[in-house]
């Protein structure tokens, strides 16, 4: 069963956008981009080293560059449990 996003912002994983530049495999010298966004574990990113392998196996436009931006949105600060709540008037 897929862990839903929560779940997986707890164990530490974190938003990963890449935006891979390839080129059209009948013109050459057109680029084009694919912006491809998951849930990756820092600073090894398996999912988006994975989705890249994919790429150059199946995909017959060779990449020309990739850049990527990882941004953790839960941090330990961050999350907290809460037992109970005070309403003041």
């Amino acid at each position: 069963m897929a862990a839903s996003e929560t779940e997986l912002m707890l164990k530490g994983y974190g938003l990963t956008t890449a935006e891979l530049f390839y080129r059209m495999p009948d013109y050459r010298h057109v680029l084009n981009s694919f912006i491809w966004q998951d849930y990756d574990l820092a600073p090894d990113y398996p999912r988006l080293f994975k989705f890249i392998e994919f790429w150059q196996e199946k995909i017959e436009g060779p990449l020309h560059s990739v850049r990527f931006a990882h941004r953790k949105l839960i941090s330990p600060g961050e999350w907290r449990h809460v037992k109970g709540e005070f309403y003041l008037n």
